[in-house]
């Protein structure tokens, strides 16, 4: 069966996550033994098995391809026409991404705009001239909350703050079993909105993530982020992902900077000061290597010091991840079923309100409350009471 597709609609997306014909053909061939011809893809008459198999690429839904009208090719309409090049070599899956919250951001936008909910920028915007220390001592007294010994608490205490000042924060989850998983960390799109990768076994990596990306905000630069803490040192990065790990640092250290400032060389002789390392990691969520990497970046731990203890964290993760993969293989054998739901992302206030007041105000119904809170309809009442 064949059906009339748009075409310049499949060159939109070829354009939009820089794909080449070809490439897209080697994609969708995988594991016929005839591949798909070129001809075949841009005719203006395409089988619809075709058609399901580029889906499987883009996720857009068939309507897509069959809608008559051009779409829009402009800055607006993604930061992938705005920018040509990011901090991250991104993959398929991370465009996949990155594409799927711009469209939400625009659609969010239009609601509120009819809901009339004010979303202007409260922040001043910095510049990089701006020393990025007294920067993220000044925000702190703005956004930081209360401080939370779990680190997921504190994640979402983070997240509610920048909501009071109408910054919108995201998360997206990928399941164990996902084919191509996102090679990101988080990214900023302009105006507002901030989106982060679950990181559920490093909640601290998440916390870093979200505030270097608040540091983005801040310049208002967009970016999309793969964040390697080792980086912290790195002297090559650019003067931009240099000032927002500075930011992210500061921030998140706050009055413990100045201890860390005070702190001997870290040396065999004071035990490379492990002990205040750990305390601080604990009183603040900043990673032990994290710190112990800004202790590099200060010239207060030689190189050769830096090596072993990164190469001991590093075979103490491997050990852990070894531990709980023999763990599964135990219990598979004694036919243990252990349980567990996927985790949900944690839900902005921002969103939230915002989707109530354009229900109350007619804008949405019960339908996309459901669908943008992504919740099931027996849940409505928690949010729309």
């Amino acid at each position: 069966m064949k059906v009339e597709q748009n075409i310049k609609r499949l060159k939109y997306l070829l354009s939009l996550f820089n794909i080449t014909i070809e490439e897209l053909i080697i994609l969708i061939s995988k594991d016929l033994k005839k591949p798909i011809l070129k001809e075949e893809i841009l005719s203006e008459n395409i089988k619809v098995s075709h058609l399901k198999r580029i889906d499987k690429i883009f996720n857009k839904g068939l309507h897509f391809y069959l809608d008559p009208k051009s779409p829009e090719v402009s800055k607006d309409a993604s930061i992938f026409f705005r920018k040509s090049k990011f901090d991250a070599d991104l993959n398929l899956g991370a465009k996949k991404i990155v594409n799927q919250f711009e469209e939400f951001k625009i659609s969010l936008s239009a609601i509120s705009k009819l809901a009339e909910i004010n979303t202007e920028r409260i922040i001043p915007i910095f510049k990089i001239s701006d020393n990025p220390q007294n920067v993220a001592f000044e925000i702190r007294k703005i956004l930081y909350p209360d401080f939370q010994e779990k680190q997921r608490d504190f994640l979402k205490s983070l997240i509610s703050k920048f909501a009071e000042k109408n910054i919108l924060v995201f998360e997206f989850i990928e399941t164990w079993n996902k084919k191509e998983k996102a090679n990101i960390d988080g990214f900023f799109l302009n105006p507002n909105v901030i989106v982060l990768k679950r990181q559920q076994n490093s909640f601290r990596r998440e916390i870093f993530t979200l505030i270097h990306e608040l540091g983005h905000y801040l310049l208002n630069i967009e970016e999309v982020d793969y964040l390697d803490v080792y980086d912290l040192a790195n002297q090559n990065l650019s003067d931009i992902e240099k000032w927002c790990n500075d930011f992210a640092f500061y921030f998140i250290a706050g009055e413990y900077t100045q201890i860390l400032y005070n702190l001997n060389k870290a040396t065999i002789h004071n035990d490379y000061n492990f002990e205040i390392v750990e305390r601080i990691s604990k009183q603040t969520h900043l990673s032990q290597i994290a710190i112990f990497t800004r202790l590099l970046y200060n010239k207060q731990i030689s190189n050769n010091d830096y090596k072993k203890i990164k190469e001991d964290f590093d075979e103490q993760f491997r050990l852990k991840q070894l531990e709980n993969l023999k763990q599964k293989e135990l219990d598979k054998i004694n036919g243990v079923q252990k349980g567990g739901a996927v985790p949900k992302p944690i839900n902005s206030p921002l969103l939230i309100s915002t989707i109530q007041t354009a229900f109350y105000e007619g804008v949405i119904n019960e339908y996309d409350v459901c669908k943008t809170l992504n919740i099931t309809p027996d849940k409505i009442e928690q949010y729309i009471p």
